[in-house]
């Protein structure tokens, strides 16, 4: 059984203008040990996704279905303490920006101590011995447990916060875009750290972000997300070498390459649609060039192929043809935009 197992989860905004279908029936699951790297564009729920499994929505939010089980347990179906008993203890969040986890007029050590009195029930001494132990595991020496958030530079408060999300040795860590404003060096420097950390404590983790070159170089498995739904899913090896959606070939075309230095990055034109009111089809027919008249008006259900991954796509059986012309087609709908797919219209690498 894996440790953690999403199955048709859905979440909706309430606003002025409507309920927001933020996730639509996300099924994911990850294993003991494993790092998963979820990866989309802005706005695709991510963020609220992994919010959605510990129970730390927004008021105007909600949960309209689906079931998360972890480590056997129903989370859905817990509240008040028998939740709190799951967070931070068993799943710990590490949030996008670090400064705003930390309280600027408190030391970082106090805090981190605090936080394991007060959730984790060690006195005071243990407190400090194990932040101590912490602080260098990230890489931090002791010492600066006694400065404040101010006097610590980004990527020093990121490791602080990561310290803190492992200050009670939970099971499952869920990363929320970890680097945001850091400079590439630091960036590299922290989710090393993650990994190695990952690694040497036997940590599930789900590392989201929008970045695929991190999912790449950091995860065991990844899971694309686009318009509130998986549409592709597997080992991170297998489904950058050869995806079967194309979401993620137009990610992948979008990213430079080492090994093709000459490579012209094609980017994806247009828009996610608007989940007020989502579309009847597939979410990406009008920004994909493969779009054919089924695309617009059934919706594609994520169903396993070849090589053990899942995909959502019509048209997945043709997607060793489709990936040698993505990068061609691709670039004609920077010229033509992404309104141009249309159903009738002849469809970009023949019909299914």
């Amino acid at each position: 059984m894996s440790l953690l197992e999403i199955d048709t989860l859905a979440v909706q905004y309430h606003t002025l203008h409507g309920a927001v279908q933020a996730v639509r029936g996300v099924t994911l699951s990850i294993e003991r040990g494993r790092a998963v790297g979820l990866v989309g564009e802005s706005g695709c729920g991510k963020t609220t996704l992994a919010r959605a499994l510990i129970g730390v929505l927004p008021r105007n939010a909600a949960i309209t279905g689906g079931r998360v089980r972890f480590d056997g347990a129903d989370l859905l179906q817990l509240s008040g303490d028998a939740l709190n008993n799951y967070r931070w203890r068993r799943i710990a969040m590490v949030p996008q920006a670090a400064m705003d986890s930390l309280d600027p007029v408190y030391r970082v050590g106090d805090q981190l101590v605090e936080t394991m009195r007060l959730r984790g029930g060690l006195t005071s001494p243990q407190a400090r011995e194990r932040a101590e132990r912490l602080f260098a595991l990230i890489g931090l020496e002791p010492g600066r447990l006694r400065l404040y958030p101010h006097e610590l530079s980004g990527g020093m408060k990121q490791r602080v916060v990561i310290a803190m999300a492992l200050a009670l040795d939970p099971q499952l860590v869920i990363a929320d875009e970890p680097v945001t404003a850091l400079d590439v060096i630091v960036q590299h420097q922290v989710l090393r750290t993650l990994r190695e950390l990952q690694e040497t404590l036997q940590l599930s983790l789900l590392l989201i972000t929008h970045d695929i070159s991190v999912v790449a170089d950091l995860c065991d498995d990844v899971a694309v997300m686009y318009a509130g739904r998986i549409v592709e899913a597997g080992s991170v090896r297998e489904v950058f070498a050869a995806p079967h959606h194309p979401y993620t070939m137009g990610l992948r075309n979008a990213f430079p390459s080492l090994r093709a230095r000459s490579a012209r990055l094609v980017p994806i034109e247009g828009y996610p649609p608007d989940l007020a009111s989502p579309p009847a089809g597939c979410a990406f027919a009008p920004r994909c060039p493969f779009a054919i008249e089924r695309c617009w008006h059934d919706d594609p259900a994520l169903l396993p192929t070849t090589g053990g991954r899942l995909a959502a796509c019509h048209r997945a059986a043709e997607a060793d043809a489709l990936r040698t012309q993505a990068p061609q087609a691709f670039a004609r709908l920077e010229t033509t935009g992404p309104q141009s797919v249309r159903p009738g219209a002849p469809p970009a690498g023949g019909t299914l």
